[in-house]
């Protein structure tokens, strides 16, 4: 039993892996399917762009799949980045460019809070079959604080943790990460999904 993560991006990949190891089912990443056009994520909101990956990757596959799109939420920013995250500070921007970005435009603003939103879409060949969405709140750093994770990690802290999510060990980053509460929620779904399949 396969299911294809639809994501080319090494960091996001092993932390879905980590999240989804109790199945015992084969994943697979895009990295491994040749010759596959890449999905165009022009939707204006992250559940369009997690739907639209989902959907157009499990039809050109016909793989089940699983994709996420995530949106980071500053509140002085006007929720800027938003739907943008990953690419803040331009197309060809590092993890880093985004976060000195984020940084920079905070410069003298007292209101530091902001917040990730995580949408995954589950999707067959035949079109979409679920969604699921997670949050977390917490507040931006004046600097980076840890050195695990990648993104926005070293600038976020997490209201719950009092720690941003670079200070965090994977599973306790899991615990009350946005894309781990997703992913919790859509999880015992695809595990009755595979088991009707096996039937």
């Amino acid at each position: 039993m396969n299911l294809l993560i639809a994501t080319h991006n090494k960091d996001k990949l092993k932390e879905i892996k980590n999240l989804l190891s109790s199945m015992n089912i084969t994943i697979l990443s895009l990295n491994e399917i040749k010759n596959l056009p890449e999905v165009i994520e022009d939707r204006e909101t992250i559940e369009g762009n997690a739907i639209k990956k989902a959907v157009e990757t499990a039809e050109k596959t016909k793989y089940l799949t699983l994709a996420d799109d995530t949106g980071f939420f500053i509140d002085a920013l006007d929720g800027a980045p938003g739907v943008f995250a990953a690419r803040f500070a331009g197309d060809q921007c590092s993890y880093k460019d985004n976060r000195d970005k984020a940084l920079k435009e905070l410069e003298g603003k007292e209101n530091r809070r902001a917040h990730f939103r995580t949408v995954i879409a589950f999707a067959s060949p035949a079109g979409l079959i679920k969604t699921e969405s997670g949050e977390v709140f917490g507040t931006i750093t004046h600097k980076e604080v840890g050195t695990k994770g990648f993104g926005y990690d070293s600038i976020f802290r997490a209201d719950e943790s009092g720690k941003t999510f670079a200070e965090m060990g994977s599973n306790e980053k899991h615990e009350i990460s946005h894309r781990g509460r997703a992913l919790k929620k859509i999880i015992p779904f695809i595990v009755d999904y595979f088991k009707k399949l096996e039937v």
